[in-house]
Formats: C-alpha cells, sequence, structure tokens
C-alpha cells in the first residue's frame, strides 16, 4: 500500500472542517483567541441573527407594526435549540442566499402563523451589518479589556526602571544614554493613544441597521425612524442618521484601528526580541522547561512569541487594505463590498486579539537585566558622550565648530579603535576648555539621560490615570 494511499484512508472520517489557520487544532491558539473565536462563532453567529430577528419583532410589536401574538411566536422560536441547522444548510445551498434559509426554518419553528410577521420590512443586510456592529462591539470590549492588562504590567515595567541607564539607539547605532523606562513608557503613550482611538471610534462604528431594501425605510410605512431607535436602543447600539449598506467608513475605521493596535505591538514585540539577542542581552522574555526551540539544536531557546506577535502585526496589517476596498460600492447595495468585510473583520480581530495575548504573556513575565543594560551603556559610553561633549565645547568654540571638531575625534576613534577621551587627551587646545571632573560626568552614561525618568513618569501618570477611570 503506498504512503499517499494509507494517508488517505486514515483521513477518510474527517469532517473536514478546519480549513482557517485561526480554527487549527494544533496550530490556531496563536492566531485566535478563546474570545475571538467566540465572538465570531459560526453557530454563535446564527443565534445572533435571531436574536437580531426577535428584536426587531419586539419593537415592532410596540408600535403596532406586527401583531402582539406573532411577536410571542417569533421570540419564542428565535433560540438555536429551535432551530434544524442542517435544514438552514440545505436551504442556503437551495436558494443561494446568505440569510433566507434562516428566515424559514426559522418561520417553520414558530406557531401557528406568526412565522409570517418575520423579517417585516427589513433587507438581509439590516440583520447581517447589525450582527456584525455587535461583533465588532465585543472585539472593542475585548480588546480593551486586553490592552488594560498590558499596560498594567507596562507601568509596573516603567515605574521600576524609571531611572535605569540603557543605550538609546537610532538606527540600529548607539545614540544617547536614557532610562530603559523612557523606552518603556514609549510603549505606554502609544497604546494609550489606541485606547482613545478605539473609545471615539466605537461611537461611530457601533451602530444600527435598519433602513430596509434601499435605505428608505418605505417598509416600516412612516415610522422607520421610530423603529430604528427602538430596536437600537434593545440591542446596545447607537442609531445611525442613514442608512450604511454601501457606506463602509465604519467597518474600514475598525479594521484600521485593530491593525494601528496590532503594529504598536508588533514594534513591541519586535524591540524585544532585539535586545534580548545574546549580543545584547538586555531582557529575556518568558521561558519554561519544555518548550523546544528547535528539532535539531537542542539549546535554542527561540523568541517564539515576539516573532508570532510581528506575524499577526503583518497579517493584520494586510487586512485593512481589504477593508478598504469595500468603500467603493454601487449604488444603494453591493456585495461585492460587503463580503470582503465578512473575511476581514473577524481576522483582523483574532489577529490583533492573539497579538494582545501574546504581548501580555511578554510582559508580564519580562525579566530587565540591569546588568547588561550597564555593561552595554559603558561599552559604547564614548559615543555615547559625543553630544555633551560638543555642548561643553560649544560654550566656548559655538556649537558648530564644536561638532566638527568632535566630528573629527569620533571619527578617527572609530577608524583606529583608540578611545575618545584618549583622543581628546591629545588635543591640546581643546584639553584646557573642560576640566577632569566635568570630563569624567561628560563619559558617564548614567549622568546624561535628561528628562527621562520624568517623561517616564509622564506617561505612567497618564497611563495611571486611564486605569483608574476603568474601576
Amino acid at each position: 500500500m503506498s504512503v499517499t494511499h494509507r494517508l488517505v484512508h486514515s483521513v477518510d472520517s474527517c469532517a473536514h472542517e478546519r480549513g482557517h489557520i485561526t480554527d487549527s487544532r494544533f496550530y490556531g491558539n496563536r492566531y485566535a483567541t478563546s474570545g475571538s473565536r467566540r465572538i465570531y462563532c459560526d453557530v454563535c453567529r446564527k443565534q445572533r441573527w435571531l436574536d437580531i430577528e426577535a428584536a426587531l419583532a419586539q419593537a415592532q410589536g410596540e408600535l403596532g407594526m406586527i401583531p402582539a401574538r406573532a411577536v410571542a411566536g417569533i421570540v419564542s422560536a428565535a433560540r438555536l435549540e429551535c432551530i434544524d441547522l442542517d435544514a438552514v444548510q440545505a436551504e442556503i445551498d437551495r436558494s443561494g442566499h446568505s440569510l433566507v434559509g434562516l428566515l424559514r426554518v426559522l418561520q417553520v419553528a414558530c406557531p401557528d402563523d406568526t412565522g409570517e410577521y418575520i423579517h417585516f420590512g427589513a433587507t438581509t443586510q439590516d440583520i447581517q451589518d447589525t450582527g456584525q456592529a455587535l461583533e465588532m462591539r465585543d472585539t472593542l470590549d475585548e480588546l480593551t479589556r486586553e490592552i488594560a492588562a498590558i499596560l498594567a504590567s507596562l507601568v509596573e515595567l516603567a515605574e521600576q526602571h524609571a531611572g535605569t541607564v540603557a543605550v538609546g539607539r537610532t538606527h540600529a547605532r548607539a545614540a544617547l544614554p536614557m532610562s530603559f523606562g523612557l523606552k518603556v513608557a514609549s510603549w505606554i503613550d502609544e497604546l494609550l493613544r489606541h485606547t482613545e482611538r478605539l473609545a471615539t471610534a466605537r461611537s461611530r462604528v457601533v451602530v444600527a441597521q435598519l433602513f430596509g431594501g434601499a435605505g428608505t425605510m418605505a417598509g416600516f410605512g412612516g415610522g422607520g425612524v421610530v423603529l430604528l431607535e427602538r430596536f437600537a436602543a434593545r440591542l446596545g447600539l447607537a442609531v445611525p442618521t442613514l442608512g450604511w449598506h454601501v457606506a463602509r467608513d465604519r467597518v474600514v475605521e475598525f479594521v484600521t484601528t485593530l491593525a494601528m493596535v496590532s503594529g504598536t505591538l508588533g514594534r513591541v514585540a519586535d524591540e524585544i526580541r532585539t535586545i534580548g539577542r545574546p549580543e545584547f542581552g538586555e531582557v529575556t522574555e518568558p521561558w519554561r522547561y519544555g518548550k523546544v526551540g528547535s528539532s535539531t539544536m537542542p539549546h535554542k531557546r527561540n523568541p517564539e512569541r515576539c516573532e508570532q506577535v510581528v506575524v499577526m502585526a503583518k497579517l493584520a496589517a494586510a487586512q485593512a487594505g481589504i477593508a478598504f476596498t469595500a468603500m467603493v460600492g454601487d449604488h444603494e447595495r453591493d456585495a461585492r463590498a460587503l463580503r470582503v468585510e465578512w473575511a476581514c473583520v473577524p481576522d483582523v480581530s483574532h489577529y490583533t486579539l492573539a497579538a494582545c495575548e501574546i504581548v501580555r504573556e511578554l510582559v508580564t513575565g519580562l525579566t530587565v537585566h540591569e546588568d547588561r543594560l550597564r555593561v552595554n551603556a559603558q561599552e559604547v559610553a564614548d559615543q555615547l558622550a559625543t553630544e555633551r561633549l560638543m555642548l561643553a565645547l560649544g560654550r566656548q568654540l559655538g556649537k558648530q565648530t564644536a561638532h566638527e571638531r568632535v566630528y573629527e575625534l569620533s571619527q578617527t576613534a572609530h577608524d583606529t579603535g583608540r578611545p575618545l577621551r584618549h583622543l581628546f587627551d591629545d588635543c591640546a587646545d581643546l584639553r584646557d576648555l573642560v576640566d577632569e571632573r566635568e570630563l569624567d560626568v561628560i563619559f558617564d552614561p548614567s549622568q546624561y539621560l535628561g528628562a527621562s525618568t520624568d517623561l517616564t513618569h509622564r506617561a505612567l501618570a497618564e497611563a495611571r490615570k486611564w486605569l483608574g477611570a476603568r474601576g
């Protein structure tokens, strides 16, 4: 028997229901979370649509648009335990329509003739857009909780290292001394801006859709606006001014905002990966015995978490481009725009929440090696001193002339390997301009942190204010 034949035979009993990486039994937990799967569960989505149909019936019953007995019948039947999902699938296959199959099976489940009043005056996209708005709301809730947890850990980390000397690097080279806390504060500050974006986006994104076939509300008689208000209130959604069947900026804002959050998390993770390299050794990400880095090199402790967050950031960014294509739709309805969202909204949510979960693990268990931070700063102390030395000389030579002199010395030091301070001592005309005590301070990285500590505490104050407001 061939290997191929044995493989085919071994999977004959498989239902083949897990084709997307987020659903993978083996690898999905690094591309999605239990929270994101709960929000975007295919079966739960059907219940969400049923909930929306029930809310519509209740609002219409209050306004006398449908009989009270119809409301009771629809609400009692709008539960998954009353619905034959196999029948729904068969109807979807037969009709080729994304919602009619569910409506037909729901109608059968309703007592007497009450099912005749299901979906009265509404259009399919009203239900599905409203359902997606609820999914986006739940995602924003989950995301905000995750960011709060990350910020709480970062605040502790930044506070602990507000004055810890570190090498500030620009263009991947030593630049100036800074505190490690200021590096963390930069992450905090960026995440806080995302909390603002998420909060303001919520008011625009988390809105109901109930405008009928072409956005005119004609199917609701003269009571469409009042119906919309009651419908939205039942579902905890805001009320839009007009229908948004082809105006997809709300969804694009959601997707792009999440992609930005993922990008920040990717920056955090990649910085941890970089300064955690053995050449730097400044931090170590959490590790446990039994975790394997390589199938052939037993010593490896790879930065798997950091790498996976960057993967999530790249995948989330890709969804933004897809979402933007939905902004161009024809006339009053266009499924070419709508259906790309069915892929990119869940995907960006899975990837962003997965990135959050991993970063939370990273920063909660991150080990900062203060000794290596100090050693690394001392090893490049000459390079870190050039600005301060230039400014000291500039008091008498002028800044531009001082820059030229220090430039010459530092480039010579680079080419010859001689310490900058030794070269400076050989220049009698410069040596007389700065006394020995000041030179000791200039070449001590820990004495040139600037406002690092104060700036760190500014970010910490903002973070604590936001966290405190959440209770």
